[in-house]
């Protein structure tokens, strides 16, 4: 039997299985993970990945599940990592998802049930006039639906499945990785590298079915912190300078119609103040800051301190300070280094009947900082859409096709060793 002979997927079910799990992460909990209730699915693909014959998988203290397909073959064969994280947005929640399966779908606005208010709809949703006749799975209005990245986690684990059952599919040593926290920007932070003796990766995290992508934003995080003067209102005329209003002014001043999300595309970068806080003595705007270009991080991250100097001349008795902190790099700095791995990747994807389509994200994944800890590391269509609210959605045949794509990324490793 041939890879795209295989008829019989499991895939959606255990999807719909894993996103009824509450795993959402918390980026302001100073505990690894962030959250216990992520170790509780991780622990449920524990017993599965044993429960199929794979005797290492194991939940380390951290909360990184481990485990590894041996390899079948005489040949040598670089060691393959496949990755996906197990946690969703802390933007939406994820507590009693309840997905539902819209078979045969036919290009209508899904109204979700438990929220009318909430519609996807076909004119606001382009990749759904690719899903006529297919089964497109959505949460019911009230949650999330956790594709990003349960659909990964999923595909993982049916592929892992298919791969134990099908010796006839010949492939190297398969090493399969599962992160928490990876929405909040730590998903590797204590993953064990030589632990895990991977020679290349793919994480399956991306979006459109047949999409792959090698290049992410380069990203920082830049925090601001004014410390204001104090006064009791009462008696402030001439006296106080509001930490609060101060944050307020910077805000106001960044620039709209450029160097921020909401308008900017493509490579552009930008500079996003995405929360405040603080009283009328200190206050704190945290900034994240995105460009494909690394190098021009620092000209935005200047950018931003002239803004904080010209508003800050205007409060002589208040002062700030400015923290950056690296959060991730462009992963193609070293995928051009190893072009054989997006070759591959590409392949995959045409051997399982699709045209691959080679991407750039604005944003990051944990194949962001794999790559640059030694684990070269694409990211692969996991097929879900509209990720981090209550639109999001995927389909049943969508994450089939990654599955299939997996087989096939671990049978051309094989083939051409």
């Amino acid at each position: 039997m041939t890879i795209n002979d295989i008829t019989t997927y499991e895939v959606a079910d255990r999807f719909t299985r894993y996103v009824q799990i509450d795993t959402q992460s918390d980026p302001y909990a100073t505990s690894f993970p962030s959250t216990e209730k992520q170790k509780d699915l991780s622990r449920i693909l524990v017993q599965e990945l044993l429960d199929l014959g794979i005797s290492d998988a194991h939940l380390d203290e951290f909360g990184y599940v481990y485990a590894t397909i041996p390899s079948n073959t005489d040949k040598q064969v670089p060691v393959i990592c496949f990755c996906s994280h197990v946690d969703t947005s802390p933007d939406s929640s994820g507590t009693h998802v309840k997905p539902l399966i819209h078979h045969n779908y036919q290009g209508t606005d899904l109204v979700l049930p438990e929220d009318p208010s909430v519609v996807i709809r076909f004119a606001d949703h382009p990749d759904l006039a690719n899903q006529i006749g297919n089964d497109v799975i959505t949460a019911s209005g009230k949650t999330l639906l956790g594709a990003d990245d349960k659909a990964g986690v999923a595909e993982i684990m049916d592929a892992a499945r298919l791969l134990m059952q099908n010796p006839e599919i010949k492939h190297g040593t398969i090493k399969i990785l599962f992160t928490p926290d990876e929405e909040i920007g730590r998903g590797v932070n204590h993953v064990d590298i030589a632990k895990l003796g991977a020679d290349f990766g793919y994480t399956m995290d991306g979006e459109r079915a047949g999409t792959i992508e090698d290049e992410t934003f380069s990203a920082n995080a830049l925090t601001v912190t004014i410390q204001g003067v104090s006064v009791h209102p009462g008696f402030a005329k001439g006296k106080m300078q509001s930490a609060v209003k101060i944050a307020t002014d910077i805000v106001a001043a960044l620039p709209n119609d450029r160097l921020s999300p909401e308008t900017t595309r493509g490579k552009e970068g930008f500079v996003h103040p995405n929360r405040i806080s603080g009283t009328v003595e200190e206050a704190t705007i945290e900034f994240i800051i995105r460009d494909h270009n690394t190098a021009l991080l620092d000209s935005h991250q200047r950018e931003v301190e002239d803004i904080v100097k010209s508003v800050i001349a205007n409060y002589p008795k208040s002062t700030y300070q400015i923290e950056v902190q690296e959060q991730y790099r462009n992963m193609k700095e070293v995928l051009d280094q190893h072009p054989q791995i997006m070759e591959i990747g590409m392949e995959a994807i045409r051997r399982a009947g699709m045209e691959p389509e080679r991407r750039s994200i604005r944003g990051g994944t944990d194949g962001s900082r794999l790559s640059f800890m030694g684990l070269p590391c694409p990211n692969v269509f996991a097929g879900g859409h509209a990720f981090h609210g209550k639109q999001e959605w995927v389909s049943r045949q969508d994450m089939e096709q990654a599955v299939k794509t997996i087989l096939h990324i671990v049978a051309l490793w094989e083939e051409r060793a």
